[in-house]
């Protein structure tokens, strides 16, 4: 065994640097690459703190500046804890203890202060008429979920969810987990087999050592085993995800499965997170030849381009030239171009002056509307070629019942819309898909790809499964497949059953519970706008938020109604201008609107007042270094996150948008008003802490969730 130290830094540590002036980084830099070398070196001068934890000692940075570290007294492993002013450093030193659980063997950080603080609470502040909550559970369990002993007397006095967030910054992140499930309703042994599957059989509470390799450890503490990586974490320090995975997450990620798994999560769980270290450790431990190729895809351009950058944050350039990162329809329509297609894919709007030549043959007594949403709901899902397909296909979730004889008269409608795109070199993206799956049959082996990871799931259909399945039909199963998704966040409109795609997941369906971005209040308002809706789990069950909760607290969404868009605008101008100033500020900042008309609408404004807004636009890559204030539609913010969200124009008509919800039948209606009810779910949870709601004139009947 090697005798050479081992260092690891604490996720404190970098909050704590994060928080330091910039221009104070530096100095902080240099002794992080120093104590990293070598913490053994005569020049680092160590100073045991006074009341300070056993290990504890502070190090000078400069005049100002002290660190506090863990320096063993026996064993090789040395701790950057935290990193402040001289003063802070030492009140920090003071507070905190670093242990080895005795029971579960994760190495934690334990607060003091809050520990005394709690145990007065709990003997002054108990609800005699209120039952506690934990009152069934025994000591021993609370001590297997990861609970410091000296805590378990004040949680024995809670008796509601708000007394128990109270906890949630003192109580260690893997204890507080297990007793939101069971004050969810999760039994013990349920919690147990969901998020304590390691534990030891004999801990030894001074193996500090093994304690870090731990995997509740390993959300609080990393290892320094690569100097680019810890370069990276220290260029954005803010970003624990490169590094602190949950356990959750990393049981999905650092392991062999034998087949095809599927992720399942509300907003802010961690899933595309999961996604992106699933195909790093792929790249870096299981495919790793030269020829070896990751295809990880996703539904539209801008999450491709999203993940492209997560990936070059963790990656070197040797694991990235492994992985080939791309959204669906690009793949396919780069796939076929090689393959001398010769059709390009047409979408939307574009689409229309054919659709006006095809409804020219239309019967009476149906209205455009359907025969646009037929076409996309049940022909292209379908992949429908031939009348006698429509004459037996299944219709179900189609409002307007139509009998044989009415398929036969529409169905020249959509054999002609086809073959009018057919003459101009068109396809569907969907049709594009169903040749591009037939290539790959014909041609079996012309692939690369050892494995597939599909993010955003929840918005591909029938077809786009169909065809990772073709891509998939010549690879070993083990590791082959990897989809992360949730129906909540369905915007698009597109459905799956995963089976039906020939993609079996049976014992392989694994869910996040935890929302690490956004706080509890701000969840509670988004999950209150899906209330009494149905969700799918991607493959014909049923899917449902229970247990999901935040372990982050602040305030509440604000909605703030006005008479006209110029006193909505003003107030917006109002909230931004004094942070104009604050360098980097403004870029923690979006503007959700509806319609891109909207996004340009705001712009304008906000340019009129020298604010400089940052478009993101649908057609480009958003750059994370420009600065000002985000403005983009809803849709757009998927896969995003700010630090405050402004949803602008709440005005009805608009949430949710009239056209969304004129559908050609009833069933129609109510899928849009359930996509639209998603889709402010969505933008209202890539906030991380504040939510403001403006409109003006009649507001949104969806502001009283």
């Amino acid at each position: 065994m090697s005798s050479a130290p081992v260092v690891a830094l604490g996720s404190d540590f970098l909050t704590a640097f994060a928080g330091i002036p910039r221009k104070q980084q530096g100095k902080v830099r240099e002794f992080i690459s120093k104590f990293t070398a070598n913490p053994t070196s005569p020049g680092i001068n160590y100073e045991k703190i006074h009341d300070g934890g056993e290990g504890v000692y502070s190090v000078r940075i400069d005049k100002a500046y002290r660190g506090i570290v863990h320096k063993p007294s026996s064993g090789r492993t040395y701790i950057l804890l935290w990193v402040d002013h001289h003063d802070d450093a030492y009140d920090w030193a003071k507070r905190h203890r670093i242990a080895v659980h005795p029971e579960t063997g994760s190495l934690q950080v334990i607060d003091s202060s809050k520990v005394e603080s709690f145990a007065v609470k709990s003997e002054t502040e108990s609800d005699a008429e209120v039952p506690a909550m934990f009152r069934k559970l025994k000591d021993r369990h609370l001590t297997s979920f990861g609970v410091p002993e000296e805590m378990i007397p004040a949680l024995r006095s809670v008796c509601t969810e708000s007394e128990l967030d109270k906890f949630s910054s003192a109580i260690p992140e893997e204890a507080f987990d297990c007793l939101l499930m069971f004050a969810s309703g999760f039994s013990v042994a349920e919690i147990m087999a969901e998020i304590k599957p390691d534990e030891p059989e004999t801990v030894d509470t001074e193996d500090i050592e093994t304690a870090l390799k731990h995997s509740d450890s390993r959300r609080r503490f990393w290892v320094v085993d690569d100097e680019l990586e810890l370069a990276a974490m220290l260029a954005a320090p803010l970003e624990k995800w490169r590094v602190f995975l949950h356990p959750s997450q990393r049981r999905l990620v650092e392991r062999d499965w034998n087949g095809p798994v599927k992720v399942l999560g509300g907003a802010g769980t961690g899933k595309t997170v999961a996604a992106v270290h699933r195909a790093k450790w792929l790249a870096e431990n299981r495919f790793t030849g030269e020829y070896d190729r990751i295809l990880f895809t996703t539904y539209t351009k801008n999450l491709a381009e999203d993940i492209r950058s997560a990936l070059e944050s963790i990656s070197s350039p040797d694991v990235l030239k492994r992985i080939e990162i791309v959204n669906l329809d690009g793949w396919v329509f780069n796939f076929l171009k090689r393959n001398d297609y010769g059709f390009k894919p047409v979408y939307g709007k574009d689409s229309d002056d054919f659709w006006d030549e095809a409804l020219s043959m239309a019967p009476p007594g149906f209205n455009d509307a359907f025969f646009r949403e037929e076409w996309g709901r049940v022909i292209l899902a379908q992949g429908i070629d031939t009348l006698h397909e429509y004459m037996h296909c299944s219709r179900t979730g189609r409002g307007t019942p139509i009998s044989r004889k009415q398929r036969k008269l529409i169905w020249p409608v959509f054999q002609e819309f086809r073959s009018t795109l057919a003459n101009h070199s068109l396809k569907s993206p969907l049709d594009a898909m169903r040749d591009a799956a037939s290539l790959i049959q014909q041609k079996k082996g012309m692939l690369p790809y050892k494995a597939v990871i599909v993010d955003e799931a929840q918005d591909m259909g029938p077809q786009e499964f169909n065809l990772i399945n073709s891509i998939l039909t010549d690879v070993e199963p083990k590791n082959s497949l990897f989809i992360a998704g949730d129906a909540h966040q369905r915007i698009y409109g597109r459905k799956v059953v995963l089976s039906h795609s020939g993609i079996n997941i049976r014992g392989r369906s694994k869910k996040l519970r935890i929302n690490y971005r956004t706080t509890e209040e701000n969840r509670n308002w988004a999950v209150a706008l899906l209330k009494g809706l149905s969700f799918d789990d991607l493959d014909g069950g049923k899917d449902s938020l229970e247990g999901y909760r935040s372990l982050m607290h602040g305030a509440k969404p604000e909605v703030f109604a006005f008479s006209s868009f110029t006193e909505e605008i003003a107030f917006i101008i109002d909230k931004l201008k004094p942070l104009v100033s604050e360098a980097g500020e403004l870029d923690k900042i979006c503007i959700a609107v509806r319609t891109n008309k909207l996004v340009q609408q705001y712009a304008e404004e906000l340019k009129k007042h020298g604010l400089n807004p940052c478009v993101i636009d649908p057609k480009r890559k958003h750059d994370r270094k420009e600065h000002g204030v985000r403005i983009a539609t809803m849709h757009r913010v998927k896969g995003l996150e700010f630090e405050t969200m402004i949803i602008g124009s709440a005005n009805k008509g608009i949430i949710p948008h009239y056209r969304a919800i004129a559908g050609s039948d009833s069933v129609t209606e109510q899928e849009g008003l359930k996509a639209e009810r998603a889709l402010v779910y969505v933008a209202v949870t890539r906030a991380k802490k504040n939510v403001l709601i403006t409109g003006y004139g009649e507001m949104s009947e969806w502001l009283d969730v």
